[in-house]
């Protein structure tokens, strides 16, 4: 169930990362946290999809905020334009632990599908905030799409999570 902590958490982030994408449920708060990060000066695209959910989606088109150099600017984007095939919400739903923790390793085996079509475009967003947000969105996001797909398909994204595993047994 969704609360104030979903708009905090990520204003509040003891880390203060400077560059970050960040999912808003609430389309009305979403340019309110925009204006935030930007404020700060921070490097964010903040994404509600038009279906509800708080990421890019691939389900529908997606709402994106673009904060960046204390400025905010507001877009709309469809996966479609990214070159990915629509999704629905069925496609994505997620399970209990042991489930999604079976997703997870199939989509860093190589599993083709919606799942690893969001996981793609949500990395992107991401790896987008890492440089000037003033350009071609959409062609900031593909390029942000290959490299996640690189990072999964050379199995990198897969030794990272094993590596994080090891550490976290061993504490």
């Amino acid at each position: 169930m969704p609360t104030v902590f979903n708009f905090l958490g990520p204003l509040t982030n003891p880390g203060r990362p400077r560059a970050a994408a960040v999912g808003c449920f609430d389309a009305r708060m979403a340019p309110v946290m925009a204006a935030v990060f930007a404020e700060r000066g921070d490097s964010v695209l903040v994404l509600r999809g038009e279906d509800g959910l708080d990421e890019f989606s691939t389900a529908a088109p997606t709402r994106v905020w673009v904060a960046q150099r204390g400025t905010v600017r507001e877009a709309v984007l469809d996966a479609t334009e990214l070159g990915l095939p629509r999704a629905t919400l069925a496609d994505l739903r997620g399970g209990d632990a042991a489930y999604n923790a079976g997703v997870a390793r199939r989509l860093l085996a190589g599993e083709t599908g919606p799942v690893r079509d969001a996981v793609l475009v949500n990395a992107a967003a991401a790896l987008a905030t890492q440089g000037p947000l003033d350009g071609d969105l959409a062609a900031a996001l593909r390029a942000g799409m290959a490299r996640a797909a690189e990072s999964i398909d050379s199995g990198a994204a897969a030794a990272a999570l094993d590596r994080w595993l090891e550490v976290a047994r061993a504490l």
